[in-house]
């Protein structure tokens, strides 16, 4: 049985191993939840892509993209880097209304995307890098080819997708930029609403591609031609 001495050294050093864990937890906690925010947004995100693939066409594969996609992005941030300095100048309620048509629009856009994607798989690296005053998650696609293409997701403090860099340069904002710059110079904000809600009505209503045929099984005859004669 431990004596008085030995009870005394044991609480002594239970209370300064739980007085050094409340001086180190505000310094990692944050760091940590930050950087399991950012991956958790992107996981979600990639897990969403991977079920999509399952449905055939563009409306299935926006059911199941719709929500997940609201969670993972910040859409206003998004769509204020996507238009860039031209967004202070549009009016409160068309910024409201332009952020309303564009959570479908990029919704549909990937929809679209995951078309040519069938038999491909997401990974998702484990931890982000800090980028700025959020975090950079890489990624990367793999096609049913074998063919492997690097996707990195800007987060913000919140752990909220702001920006997708395809191939590890190409900046979904900074493209999304262009089309909209032209959209706003020709018709303004009236201009860019119409074409966002046009082009995914537009992506919704594409015809699917045919399935692939599906070879014989081996050993299987080969079905004769309908005007085959016997």
């Amino acid at each position: 049985m431990p004596n008085r001495r030995e009870i005394l050294r044991a609480g002594l050093v239970a209370a300064g191993l739980a007085a050094i864990s409340v001086v180190l937890s505000p310094a990692i906690g944050p760091a940590r939840a930050a950087e399991d925010a950012a991956v958790a947004s992107v996981k979600r995100m990639t897990d969403a892509l991977q079920e999509a693939l399952k449905r055939p066409d563009v409306p299935g594969r926006v059911e199941v993209l719709s929500g997940p996609m609201a969670q993972a992005f910040d859409l206003p941030a998004m769509l204020r880097l996507a238009v860039g300095t031209r967004w202070k100048d549009i009016p409160a309620a068309k910024q409201a209304a332009l952020v309303e048509a564009f959570g479908p629009y990029l919704t549909a856009t990937y929809a679209t995307r995951l078309s040519a994607a069938t038999g491909g798989r997401f990974t998702v690296q484990p931890k982000s890098e800090p980028r700025g005053s959020g975090r950079l998650v890489r990624s990367t696609v793999t096609e049913a080819s074998g063919d492997e293409s690097p996707v990195d997701y800007v987060t913000n403090a919140e752990g909220r997708i702001t920006d997708v860099y395809l191939q590890g340069t190409v900046s979904e904002a900074g493209t999304l930029r262009t089309n909209f710059g032209d959209q706003l110079k020709s018709g303004g904000p009236d201009g860019l609403l119409e074409f966002l809600r046009k082009s995914t009505a537009t992506m919704l209503a594409a015809t699917p591609p045919p399935a692939p045929p599906v070879p014989p099984a081996a050993g299987a005859p080969d079905k004769p031609a309908a005007d085959a004669k016997p």
